[in-house]
């Protein structure tokens, strides 16, 4: 310590031609003086103005004594300054979460938000977060009521199960059904289904989490009913079985169903849990797409407990939903991680919109985005694709080079893995301007513009574009030509 103390600081050697330069920079207080003659800067609040005076400093500063060949008497000027310091204040007032265009063809994109919300249930959600409302007010009685009342009848009357809740998330109400029901008891599970989903969270960690000692029978890609019957001991507290919506395995498998696990866990009366993972009420294999298994045909299939989430395929916002026998849920629903777990009420009016919609399937189709964008018909898609082709044609342009491709959108979200949807892209060179660029300039576009880049072309697939978000594109194409 007393040798690191003794050492002295390296002195940063200026250069003359650097000091001159660094003389020339102005203090904060004269800009400061400078800004207050401009107009653009009535409304943004003095801190704001201060710091972006000090970082646009501060960057000359560094840039000066790094020498960077871009810096010279013009860009230290006063005029040059102050525009670099609108740009940062601008840059500083601008929401970091921004309205984004998904051009990638990923329809439940978790980067971009995941699942849009219907119209109706946008309208609903900004009444109720505008307004003072009945969140744990029982109106019947005029007394404290459960936050759960809304959407709890909603969501047994869709999916057919005795008693529902709603936490923040799936991997929420994972941990929290696993910590009430197996806390200290071993929980059985197929090997193929010791799943990890986004941000590395993976199944066998929330079983350490939730006090629950993990038995893994089976194999990766195969797992019998006797794999589960030989491992069951007194130590064992439940049953699990685990959808594997992000993955498939095929070829030489085998697993057990969810009726033989059930079958299984009543012979030696022990519970069964399924994750279901994304979760959907909606049977897709009835539109001529791959089969995923529905909540309901789980609550048929007796699990006493069944989780899935509320902002995948169910087209609403996040959250994890809990359905199953009432016995098991109303003892979910006394533990004390409840709390720790709850939703909002934004999250409960998008929710119980959302919900509402599932009663007439068909309304739900044509009004939930997600659902609405899965199932869209291949030839409005190529509609799209030649209307945006089109329109950047008439650009006028040379040096753009438009072409139409014939690729797959993704369902995304850790769903449907093997689905692929036949979709039409439209695919964009300009000369003399790498993919890479063109691609950094879309992402720079207000709002940015979000596609992908393949065979050197930067590619977007109308299935995820929205009908009024095309002209904005066409804008932003327009408006990048003209800066070439």
């Amino acid at each position: 310590m007393a040798k690191a103390k003794n050492q002295k600081k390296k002195l940063v050697q200026i250069k003359p031609g650097q000091q001159a330069l660094l003389r020339k920079l102005p203090g904060v207080d004269h800009l400061m003086e400078l800004t207050a003659k401009e107009a653009f800067f009535k409304g943004v609040p003095p801190a704001v103005v201060v710091n972006s005076i000090r970082s646009v400093i501060d960057n000359k500063r560094q840039a000066i004594l790094n020498d960077e060949p871009s810096i010279n008497d013009k860009n230290l000027s006063a005029p040059h300054l102050i525009d670099a310091v609108k740009n940062a204040a601008k840059n500083a007032m601008t929401p970091n979460l921004r309205n984004t265009i998904n051009a990638t063809g990923v329809v439940v994109h978790t980067n971009l938000g995941r699942s849009l919300l219907a119209t109706e249930v946008v309208e609903n959600l900004i009444t109720i977060a505008s307004r003072y409302s009945n969140l744990e007010y029982d109106l019947n009685i005029g007394k404290r009521g459960s936050r759960y009342s809304s959407v709890k009848d909603l969501i047994c009357e869709i999916s057919g199960a005795e008693a529902a809740m709603v936490v923040n998330n799936n991997a929420g109400a994972v941990l929290l059904c696993l910590e009430t029901i197996a806390r200290n008891k071993e929980v059985i599970v197929s090997r193929g289904e010791l799943v990890e989903i986004g941000g590395s969270f993976r199944v066998p960690d929330v079983m350490v989490k939730s006090g629950g000692i993990l038995r893994e029978v089976g194999t990766t890609n195969r797992t019998h009913l006797r794999d589960y019957e030989n491992a069951i001991d007194p130590k064992t507290g439940l049953l699990l079985k685990v959808h594997t919506s992000n993955y498939s395995v095929v070829g030489f498998t085998a697993e057990v169903s969810l009726r033989e696990l059930v079958d299984l866990g009543a012979a030696h009366q022990l519970p069964v849990m399924e994750d279901l993972g994304s979760g959907t009420f909606i049977d897709f294999s009835k539109y001529g797409l791959l089969k995923e298994p529905t909540v309901q045909e789980s609550v048929t299939a007796g699990a006493d407990v069944i989780t899935f989430s509320g902002d995948k395929l169910l087209g609403g916002p996040q959250a994890g939903i809990i359905v199953g026998k009432k016995e098991v849920v109303d003892r979910i629903k006394k533990n004390p991680i409840t709390r720790a777990l709850r939703i909002d009420k934004l999250t409960l009016a998008a929710l119980e919109s959302t919900l509402r919609l599932y009663r007439d399937e068909e309304k739900a189709v044509r009004m939930i985005p997600t659902l609405q964008m899965i199932m869209l018909p291949l030839k409005e898609v190529q509609k799209r694709a030649q209307h945006l082709a089109k329109a950047l044609k008439n650009i006028g342009d040379a040096r753009m080079h438009i072409q139409l491709l014939e690729h797959s959108s993704k369902t995304g979200g850790g769903a449907l893995p093997l689905m692929e949807l036949p979709s039409l892209c439209v695919g964009i060179q300009i000369k003399d301007m790498s993919p890479n660029a063109l691609e950094k300039a879309m992402r720079s576009n207000d709002p940015p513009i979000i596609g992908r880049i393949e065979d050197d072309l930067f590619v977007m697939d109308p299935r995820t574009i929205q009908k009024d978000e095309l002209s904005i594109i066409e804008t932003a194409f327009e408006n990048l030509t003209k800066k070439a």
